[in-house]
């Protein structure tokens, strides 16, 4: 098969084109101005032919090249063109591959004229300020008009600003620029320059028709849209790719997951740019794209990050033969590229690492962070205060609900307020900022919603609580599992760091605090239904900085309809309701670890009952504690109440845990 491709490309199509076939053939583009040429830049290992060809040139270089297809994707107003490839093609029997556009919607607040000598015929008709965005070829044709009315966009070439000379537009009438252009640019124009008409083409959405037309919407100006070009027949640009793939055996489709650092485009890594230059396409949040991607970035860009959504513009754009999904920071340090990688499945994706904010703002601190935790609280929970009180140094990412100021009040309330925090703002924007002061001083201060902060806590200590001393808690008359007994139930309940912990009969929160010390990272629901004991528990939370705590006020099991599936249950309190609460806990997870704490013999009874009656492994151990007590010169052994601590879990299996 004769693998030599003729490409015209003088549209966005045409461009992308060219990426896609510049390693499957041997490949000569045809374009007919330099400014055609520059839209090639980064398109290595092509033949670039710049100039227009007629009917008689295009003879002669098909003559010369031998090609085995000649693709036409050309402008569509470029009729002329494309008849007069099709004509030289037919003499050497060379099939032809016309590429066309999606027809466009039509727009409401528009007239439609069949040449540029209409639409000045309409515009010497009716006044007001004119916007012509139809290019400097055809100028000269709206000779005759007042130009001091008249604006014209035009591309930043010489030959473009001797066109507008010719044609009498005045310097500072004349916008040089490179599209392509958005809504907001375009209405802004509108505005400045007080424009009642805007000229353009109808040439698709990869020509800036949509954004032209919304913008003159907005503004309240007429579009005056020249022509309708007839394509003929050919292929979509998708139908081409298709068929192109089969013909040329054109490799997958390559995705790139790139990291772009802090935000800043200093903080791009080489590999990163690389992979963005060889794309023919980029997807992300528009702040990303916008923040790394240079000016005149001339390739599609489309602007979603959720999984869905950028999966979704993947599906309905085949042509994209390589793409670059581009996200903040790094794309293995708390992104959303987890959720991608799922969507796409395990090799599909090339995955190029970024720097993380919390390694860039460790950096401009001159901190290590090898010794530090790392957590992130932006759009999501996390226990800050466990993190602090047992590290000596915290990372934390903010945003969301979660502001600066709100975490440092919270650290105040739990007793940090004199720590020293630093906060990095905008990190690698030209506009970047760092402030140090204590968490009591920056409650009041504003700062971006996505910041970075570190805090010092010289004296965390990083231990295990087992069996806490009952002397430690805050206790009143409030009952209390007792130190050793609770040693036992934390062991039976096999705690895992994200657990989520039902508490019933929570009492002073003994267990609670145990329990939300041993599962930092998860959830811990103290029910109780006696008010002072709700009071001692929200004391002792305080006092040994279980933030993951939320009390529940109310009786079990009526209480616990409204709370997280647990993954781990102590009941050390139900009220002669021990039933209903363990119906209540399996309704929400059959697969619940159960561990509970009876004295009297009648508890014992039901526990072994519902065990039975419901189906469930169960384990049981009596704990008989004695504890020395002083008498006189000696100490005597006094013997408390017996305790039996039973664990229900699911029958034949394994507790959730």
């Amino acid at each position: 098969m004769n693998d030599k491709v003729c490409l015209f490309a003088g549209t966005t199509e045409g461009r992308r084109l060219a990426y896609i076939l510049k390693d499957a053939a041997e490949l000569t583009v045809c374009v007919a101005t330099e400014y055609g040429e520059v839209m090639l830049d980064g398109c290595g290992g092509i033949n670039v032919h710049t100039g227009r060809l007629d009917e008689r040139g295009m003879e002669a270089f098909f003559a010369s090249g031998g090609f085995g297809l000649i693709i036409d994707a050309t402008h569509p107003y470029a009729q002329e063109v494309s008849v007069n490839i099709r004509a030289a093609a037919e003499k050497f029997d060379i099939p032809v591959m016309r590429i066309i556009r999606e027809a466009d919607k039509k727009a409401y607040n528009a007239v439609y004229v069949d040449n540029v000598e209409h639409a000045k015929d309409y515009l010497a008709e009716h006044g007001g300020n004119v916007l012509i965005t139809t290019g400097a070829k055809e100028l000269t044709s709206y000779a005759g008009l007042d130009m001091s009315r008249v604006w014209v966009r035009v591309l930043p070439l010489q030959s473009s600003l001797e066109a507008c000379k010719k044609a009498g537009i005045p310097t500072a009438h004349i916008i040089a620029a490179q599209g392509p252009f958005s809504e907001e640019t375009n209405l802004a124009l509108l505005r400045a320059i007080d424009a009642k008409f805007i000229v353009t083409k109808e040439s698709g959405k990869s020509g800036g028709f949509d954004e032209k037309i919304s913008a003159a919407k907005k503004a309240g100006a007429t579009a005056v849209i020249v022509g309708k070009p007839t394509q003929g027949e050919g292929l979509r640009l998708d139908e081409a790719v298709a068929e192109l793939a089969k013909r040329y055996e054109l490799t997958d489709r390559k995705l790139y997951l790139i990291g772009i650092g802090p935000g800043g485009s200093g903080m791009l890594t080489a590999e990163a740019a690389e992979a963005i230059e060889e794309c023919d396409a980029v997807i992300g949040a528009k702040t990303v794209v916008e923040a790394v991607l240079p000016a005149g970035f001339r390739k599609t860009v489309f602007y979603e990050f959720t999984p869905d959504k950028v999966k979704a513009v993947l599906d309905s754009h085949p042509s994209l033969r390589c793409a670059a999904i581009l996200m903040r920071g790094d794309v293995g340090f708390y992104s959303g590229a987890k959720k991608l990688l799922e969507l796409f499945g395990e090799g599909a994706v090339n995955i190029v690492p970024g720097i993380s904010s919390v390694s860039a703002f460790a950096a401009k601190l001159g901190v290590s962070w090898d010794d530090a935790r790392l957590i992130s609280l932006h759009g999501r929970d996390a226990n800050l205060i466990r993190a602090v009180d047992s590290n000596k140094k915290t990372f934390a990412l903010t945003g969301g609900a979660n502001t600066v100021p709100d975490i440092c009040r919270k650290l105040c309330e739990y007793g940090f307020g004199a720590l020293r925090v630093a906060v990095g703002e905008r990190l690698s924007y030209h506009d970047e900022k760092i402030t140090r002061d204590t968490a009591q001083a920056l409650c009041t201060r504003e700062f971006d919603a996505l910041s970075v902060m570190y805090i010092e806590n010289p004296d965390a200590v990083c231990a295990a609580r087992f069996g806490i001393a009952d002397e430690e808690f805050i206790r009143g008359d409030v009952p209390m599992t007792k130190s050793e007994v609770r040693a036992i139930v934390l062991s039976k309940l096999a705690l895992t760091p994200d657990a989520v912990v039902w508490d019933i009969g929570a009492g002073t929160g003994s267990v609670s605090v145990e329990c939300a010390l041993g599962a930092s990272e998860g959830k811990v629901y103290a029910v109780e239904k006696e008010p002072d004991a709700l009071e001692l528990i929200g004391r002792n939370k305080r006092k040994f900085r279980a933030d993951n705590i939320e009390t529940v006020a109310g009786f079990a099991p009526d209480a616990l309809s409204g709370l997280a599936a647990p993954t781990h249950v102590f009941i050390g309190g139900s009220s002669g309701n021990l039933r209903k609460i363990i119906d209540a806990v399996l309704d929400k997870n059959p697969a619940a670890h159960i561990v509970l704490t009876a004295v009297t013999l009648e508890t014992q009874a039901e526990a072994v009952t519902c065990a039975k009656t419901l189906g469930l492994d169960i384990d049981a151990a009596a704990v008989q504690i004695s504890r020395s007590r002083k008498a006189g010169s000696y100490h005597m052994m006094i013997m408390q109440n017996q305790v039996f601590v039973y664990t229900l879990t699911p029958a034949g299996g394994k507790a959730d845990a």
